[in-house]
């Protein structure tokens, strides 16, 4: 046998393994092979979306299930042995394992992150592989795990037995917390974006330490109602009876696991404080979800539960960590055990990525001033000063500007999917409310079908919140849009929301990341991959935040009457007045404006004022999240000299490449916009020319021009008359869709393919599968033969 000419996979089969296998370790249960753990970016082209290259390991090597000790990254033995040291590293970091494996079937190169060894890196002959128990050992001395804190470190996951396993992420997260906790640590913050599971998470959390004894009663507080609802029905069903959720201020100390509201637990009166009929040490764990809202602040509610119960180990859960002078969620409960970011999660291709369409509407920018001694609807004067963006729909209402946002929110629908669920932030109950109202008008048409296509959504409305569980139910078509204020902020599972309008002034980066998260997750089945953000109040300025991370794909700001759609490029309420009641001509929190005679706050509202949408601008963003500051065609120049060194490398790789798609997919992963390139230079260009040009300035070719210069040089004249036909016809597809078209197969299952015949009479009309091949292949090189 040639072990040189052996394939990787061979490597693994015959070599690999069996050392595995032989230094003690399970094949069946702590061994597992080809393991993808990422899902891969999801690539965004116009409308149509495929997915980046996931990230897979040839092995992982587990104490015990969701317990990973070490990745071992194969290669075949015309590698030397350390070849995949690097990748395992990458991927160890990222899995956050302590060990690192290559192999190239001769034996392994063995790195300790722990640098608990005599060496980080060593050689290894095939039977010299660590045992399990060594590495266990080793990782414990790692974590600082010994006696009692290593019963409930290696404590079983829950299972369902459906084969559900946690993402790799949520793996670190759970085996971070359990292992500090086990360890005595008392207060920890995890921090992980919206839609990652942090939920999910805290389950696993308390089900190990509940399990393992550590931990024998435990409080999980929320702010929100249907959070506690979610989290019952949901990720803590396996409690089952050892669980309650506190309601009516009615306290049974005869459960372990309880639910509760903070309000149902404190309020402002002594006797309201039911909490403190619990001895202060009744509970030994306390979770805080979304605790960026609240627990931060020293006079807070949540504080003072947390301080009563200060015996008991207190973890916060937050997509967005609060920190200002006056509230730290890092001051009390420490810097975050675990980081899984917006960003990360959209890399990794667990969370949608999204396009931003900025309108800028153009008293928002010039401002208004009312005439001299002009009154409201309401017959109020209207103080004489210039009105900005700052007071719209909060000082004062101008309904042409209501109408022009429903109509520019309408459109978009209408040009894309006019059932995609949409969230329109406003910025109070009245203005909710008005914007209801005319997107009403605005769809008629479907209003008309069902009432419920749109509804306003906030604390103080009993219908539309009885609409809430519909609006995030995948199966429920109805609401389809819904106005709110501050209601759908946070904590709202929405997996099929495609769309978010912001017309709220928002100056806070914790709350602007959280509005975004009601838009980022994924749902496959209902063909969620990305959405999009419709930013009237420059809400998205705050993506140039230091603290911000998982920028958008896109920006595009239409002018005048512009579609508002991107062109293709490739319970209780919190904040202002959610849940009080809009007084009309009234203004609930008005702030920094004028007061009436009575004391109250005006809110003027004022028609026939005319508004436009005053500006257009199209911004990109590269995959690494940060926005492209230089000309688009300056950061392809760039990006492409990071690739190619000259016109010839590029060529060269070009001309060998087997699948011009696969290398077209390879340069959009490291952030050649080509999609947008087109839209710039022209879509009547090939991808190929549109890289030459703007790289390396050379003259472009359309495709139609390349196809016609294929034609006149008559090449193909050794073909049969049906072969030519049909070579003909690939390069009427070449023009009009690129060379994608040429290297698919069942670009012969469509016109006018079909009408020549089946797939494989097609094929056996050039002799056979590998002679069409070659066909193709030669017909790619004659399109591109002027450049070469």
């Amino acid at each position: 046998m040639d072990k040189k000419a052996l394939s990787e996979r061979d490597i693994c089969t015959k070599f690999i393994t069996p050392a595995v296998g032989d230094a003690g370790w399970d094949l069946h249960l702590q061994v597992r092979e080809e393991v993808t753990f990422t899902r891969g970016r999801v690539i965004v082209r116009g409308k149509v979306v495929s997915r980046g290259t996931s990230s897979r390991a040839d092995y992982i090597l587990y104490h015990k299930p969701n317990l990973p000790l070490a990745v071992i990254e194969a290669k075949d033995n015309q590698h030397s042995v350390g070849a995949g040291m690097q990748q395992a590293l990458r991927y160890a970091e990222q899995m956050d394992l302590p060990f690192a494996l290559s192999s190239n079937g001769d034996g392994f190169v063995f790195h300790d992150r722990t640098s608990t060894g005599a060496e980080v890196e060593l050689e290894l002959p095939l039977d010299a592989f660590p045992s399990p128990q060594e590495l266990w050992e080793r990782y414990c001395v790692w974590k600082g795990i010994d006696g009692g804190a290593a019963a409930a470190a290696s404590q079983d996951y829950y299972s369902d037995g459906s084969g559900k396993a946690p993402r790799y992420y949520q793996i670190t997260a759970i085996n971070r917390t359990v292992e500090a906790i086990a360890r005595g640590q008392n207060r920890l913050l995890l921090v992980m974006a919206t839609g990652t599971g942090k939920t999910y998470t805290a389950f696993q959390v308390i089900w190990r330490l509940w399990k393992a004894g550590a931990k024998k009663r435990i409080l999980f507080l929320a702010d929100r109602n249907i959070l506690v609802d979610q989290t019952r029905t949901n990720d803590f069903k396996p409690f089952g009876q050892a669980m309650t959720k506190i309601t009516n201020r009615y306290v049974d100390k005869s459960y372990e696991i309880y639910l509760s509201l903070y309000q149902a637990v404190t309020g402002t009166e002594e006797e309201r404080n039911i909490y403190k009929q619990f001895s202060r040490d009744f509970f030994d764990l306390i979770v805080v979800d979304e605790c960026h809202r609240g627990s931060a602040a020293d006079d807070s509610a949540w504080r003072e539960i947390l301080d009563y119960f200060s015996s008991a180990t207190h973890v916060g859960l937050t997509a967005t960590p609060k920190e200002t002078e006056e509230v730290s969620n890092i001051h009390y409960f420490g810097e975050p055990i675990y980081t899984y970011s917006l960003r990360q999660g959209i890399e990794d291709g667990f969370l949608a990525p999204y396009k931003v369409v900025r309108l800028d509407l153009d008293k928002d920018l010039t401002g208004w001033r009312p005439e001299q001694g002009q009154r409201d609807e309401h017959g109020l004067e209207i103080e004489d000063r210039i009105y900005n963006q700052r007071d719209f729909d909060r000082g004062l209402v101008l309904k042409e500007r209501t109408r022009l946002v429903a109509r520019k929110i309408t459109e978009f629908l209408k040009g894309t999917d006019r059932f995609s669920k949409t969230i329109v932030f406003c910025e109070n109950i009245d203005h909710a409310e008005r914007m209801r109202q005319a997107l009403v008008n605005e769809n008629g048409d479907l209003a008309a079908q069902d009432r419920r296509y749109v509804m306003r959504i906030t604390g103080d409305e009993p219908e539309g919140k009885m609409q809430l569980d519909n609006f995030i139910d995948p199966e429920s078509r109805y609401p389809v849009i819904v106005t709110t204020s501050e209601l759908l902020t946070t904590g709202v599972d929405a997996q099929t929301c495609k769309a978010i309008v912001l017309d709220q002034r928002i100056q806070s980066p914790t709350k602007f990341k959280q509005i975004i998260g009601r838009g980022t997750r994924i749902n496959e089945d209902f063909g969620k991959y990305y959405f999009t953000i419709l930013d009237f109040k420059k809400a998205t300025e705050l993506f140039a935040d230091p603290g911000f991370d998982g920028d958008p794909v896109q920006i595009y700001e239409p002018t005048g009457d512009e579609s508002p759609v991107p062109p293709d490029e490739a319970t209780d309420g919190e904040g202002t007045d959610e849940g009080r009641p809009a007084t009309p001509g009234t203004w609930p929190g008005a702030g920094d404006e004028s007061e009436g005679t009575d004391g109250r706050h005006r809110r003027y509202v004022v028609g026939g004022v005319p508004v436009s949408v005053a500006s257009e601008r199209v911004q990109y963003y590269g995959p690494g999240g940060k926005l492209i500051t230089e000309s688009l065609r300056d950061y392809t120049r760039n990006k492409v000299a990071e690739e190619f060194a000259s016109l010839d490398d590029f060529l060269r790789t070009w001309s060998t490449a087997d699948k011009k798609e696969a290398l077209l997919r390879e340069l959009e992963e490291r952030g050649v916009l080509l999609d947008a390139l087109a839209e710039e230079v022209g879509r009547d260009y090939d991808a190929f020319d549109l890289v030459c040009h703007v790289a390396f300035g050379q003259p472009p070719l359309t495709r139609r021009e390349r196809a016609e210069q294929v034609r006149k040089r008559d090449y193909f004249t050794r073909y049969g008359p049906e072969a030519r036909a049909v070579i003909d016809a690939l390069l009427e597809k070449y023009a009009d869709e690129g060379v994608e078209s040429l290297e698919r197969m069942d670009v012969l299952r469509v016109q006018p393919f079909t009408e020549m015949g089946t797939p494989t009479e097609i094929i056996r009309g050039f002799g056979g599968r590998e002679r069409y091949l070659a066909a193709i292949q030669e017909l790619q090189q004659h399109l591109y033969a002027a450049a070469a």
